[in-house]
């Protein structure tokens, strides 16, 4: 049965516009985003489909276009729409934490930092660059790979810290595995940026270290 066959009340775009996009499964908010099904299967069947097909929502999201494009009812018009949904949510995100200070408002700054870090299939070390008054300058990923004292150089940090005359900086970094427990390298490494970066005046705020689930905070733990 086609979706505009079933009950209004049960229809996910006029659920959405009367319960809020919170009430909806997602399916049913994949199912608004598709729009049509395919023969024999509604646009909820078909979302169900792909939902099951790549192993939830996140997998969906993350598929590169070929995966994507392969799918029955999806091409490149809808990888488009997808990625360009993807990153106005980032950029609602960001905007959320430049307007605040990331220290009174660190639910929004790991919302952010997980959005731009937690999905990458190898580790990413970022800063934060923030003014005097704890606002974002600007966001920067700025190495790649496995993270440790080789990689990552403190040197590197500083000239883009000076370079954005940044006050204080929170560093980020993504861990692949999921697990978000910091390494005894990511300790190593954060200690030497603290140190660097406080000859020049320059103050590590947190460190934050993205997996699955809540960010794991080096301020938090009495670690910075």
């Amino acid at each position: 049965m086609a979706i505009r066959d079933w009950p209004a009340g049960e229809r996910p775009r006029e659920r959405l516009l009367h319960q809020g996009a919170a009430a909806l499964s997602d399916a049913e908010l994949l199912a608004i985003f598709l729009r049509t099904g395919v023969a024999g299967r509604s646009a909820v069947d078909l979302a169900r489909d792909l939902l099951d097909s790549f192993g939830g929502l996140r997998g969906l999201l993350d598929a590169d276009r070929a995966s994507f494009c392969q799918r029955k009812g999806l091409g490149d018009a809808k990888y488009a729409q997808l990625q360009a949904v993807v990153e106005m949510a980032r950029r609602h995100l960001f905007e959320s934490v430049r307007r605040g200070d990331p220290l009174t408002s660190p639910q929004a700054t790991r919302h952010y930092l997980s959005a731009r870090l937690r999905d990458h299939s190898h580790e990413v070390f970022a800063c934060l660059f923030l003014d005097n008054r704890h606002r974002v300058i600007v966001f920067e990923e700025l190495f790649f790979g496995t993270i440790d004292g080789a990689s990552v150089h403190p040197r590197v940090v500083v000239q883009r810290a000076l370079r954005h005359n940044a006050a204080a900086v929170i560093l980020a970094h993504n861990h692949p595995s999921g697990v978000t427990e910091p390494s005894g390298a990511d300790r190593a490494i954060t200690q030497r940026l603290k140190e660097a970066l406080a000859l020049v005046d320059i103050r590590v705020l947190d460190h934050f270290v993205i997996g699955d689930g809540n960010p794991w905070s080096f301020a938090e733990n009495g670690l910075i």
